[in-house]
């Protein structure tokens, strides 16, 4: 309310000193007829100012922050996964039925395109299995996860996270299973609705987490191609992930 008031006065001012000049100017030269003229010229052409400085400059402008923003916000990404996203990837991939299916999707290759990192973000957002929580080490999935919450909750202090709505439903699910664990005191005798519920949260974290995945290794190919080289090698989707290169 304080800064609508203070742009009412600021407008009126403005308005009042502009219709001073014009009553000076017809003070000194008694020439209504040429303070018309340019008055309806400068009228006729703010549309086009408005256009060129709202439109044309400030999208731009608009467009080089944003960008910059992003580039900040994939190296939190990165961060994240180096940290947590990884790490969960490889545990998370034997406890699909589906695993030969989303290895052969997911698998990035170097010569990929966008339209490939696309097809393959897709699919991963696609993701419908639900793990067999029988096979879960649950116990260690607690516990790595309660070790990383700090970490976790450092990210979530970037307000820059509020424009990047993918990774904050991926931090949020993270969270909410963090939370589920936590709060069990026994994975032991827990009924089949229970697991099944742990199942539909495990399967929530693993889509946003592959989908990420993905989206993140095309920023990699756009703009590190030394960090793209390493993140192929490891990739959690390839069947036998390994640091050393063997080709050139």
């Amino acid at each position: 309310m304080r800064s609508y008031s203070t742009f009412v006065i600021l407008a009126i001012v403005f308005l009042a000193i502009s219709g001073l000049l014009y009553l000076l100017h017809y003070y000194i030269f008694h020439d209504p007829h040429h303070i018309f003229i340019y008055l309806l010229g400068d009228i006729a052409f703010l549309p086009l100012e408005v256009f060129i400085v709202v439109l044309v400059i400030e999208r731009i402008l608009s467009y080089r922050e944003k960008r910059a923003m992003l580039q900040k916000l994939n190296m939190v990404i990165g961060a994240f996964f180096s940290e947590v996203g990884n790490q969960i990837l490889y545990d998370f991939l034997g406890y699909f039925e589906g695993t030969e299916e989303t290895c052969r999707r997911l698998t990035v290759d170097p010569k990929w395109t966008h339209r490939d990192f696309e097809k393959a973000a897709t699919y991963a957002s696609a993701i419908k299995d639900r793990p067999h929580c029988s096979v879960v080490d649950l116990e260690g999935l607690r516990t790595f996860l309660i070790k990383k919450r700090e970490f976790l909750l450092r990210l979530l202090e970037n307000p820059n996270l509020l424009e990047h709505e993918r990774f904050t439903d991926l931090l949020w699910a993270t969270f909410h299973l963090t939370e589920e664990l936590e709060a069990r005191q026994s994975f032991e005798g827990l009924p089949d609705s229970d697991l099944a519920h742990l199942a539909g949260d495990i399967q929530r974290v693993y889509q946003h987490l592959a989908a990420e995945w993905v989206w993140y290794v095309e920023h990699l190919k756009s703009n590190y191609p030394f960090l793209f080289s390493l993140i192929v090698r490891m990739q959690p989707f390839k069947e036998a992930p390994s640091p050393v290169v063997s080709q050139m």
